[in-house]
């Protein structure tokens, strides 16, 4: 599919078979009155009895460039994953296999090759830099909510709905969890409160329509294999 940026114009439709992950952005500053229209829709999404969990700490100039500078020197010395939303077991199966492909896909496009261990790390570290995009979206949650299981599914729903809403904007983002693995850099400079726990990271920015992986499309697999009709004649 062609990358075409997104409109204001769109229809709801162009929007969610249009949007992609976007990891090259353009030099260009995002305006603080447009990330919160963004955010007044994307918080429109449906919560479990309303309990609206969410807190979106928006990112960007000096404090951002600190978050990426932290991240990427933490990952260069070791320093091990501190991510604080659970990840549980590593993808196995069809699952992994997806997640291979998108890599396949995203490489190639880049025109990394399988033995270039450098161009290989200078993507990873891409991804704790925050695909080096003008903005940067934390998602939290209250702490003592942690092991509520609505919440995270209500956070989802919103990241889902942030997306969306910034690609009917012309913005593009990526959900990505590179951005928050190193949690006391972003807890620090995002000022964020130790009661809330870290949950997603969105980089959001205007899409560089040149850059090549942003020519990556995914495709999902066919309703076949994924949906159920029941009671239905």
């Amino acid at each position: 599919m062609a990358f075409e940026l997104g409109s204001p114009d769109q229809t709801f439709a162009q929007v969610v078979h249009g949007r992609r992950s976007i990891r090259g952005y353009l030099d260009k500053p995002v305006p603080q009155e447009l990330i919160a229209e963004v955010l007044a829709m994307a918080m429109r999404s449906p919560t479990s009895y309303n309990t609206q969990p969410w807190y979106f700490h928006v990112i960007s100039g000096e404090p951002l460039d600190r978050i990426r500078k932290g991240n990427t020197e933490r990952i260069l010395a070791g320093e091990p994953d501190s991510r604080e939303f659970r990840s549980g077991a590593p993808y196995a199966g069809v699952h992994r296999e997806r997640q291979i492909e998108v890599a396949k896909q995203l490489f190639a496009e880049m025109g990394i090759e399988r033995e270039d261990k450098a161009g290989r790390q200078d993507w990873v570290l891409r991804g704790f830099r925050q695909f080096d995009a003008p903005v940067c979206v934390i998602i939290t949650y209250d702490r003592e909510l942690a092991e509520n299981d609505d919440t995270a599914f209500d956070c989802g729903a919103a990241a889902t709905a942030l997306v969306n809403a910034a690609w009917s904007k012309g913005l593009g983002c990526v959900i990505n969890s590179q951005g928050i693995m190193q949690s006391p850099v972003v807890r620090e400079h995002a000022q964020i409160p130790d009661d809330q726990v870290i949950m997603k990271s969105i980089a959001l920015g205007w899409p560089d329509p040149d850059f090549p992986a942003n020519q990556v499309y995914t495709h999902r697999k066919p309703q076949a294999d994924t949906v159920r009709f029941v009671g239905f004649e």
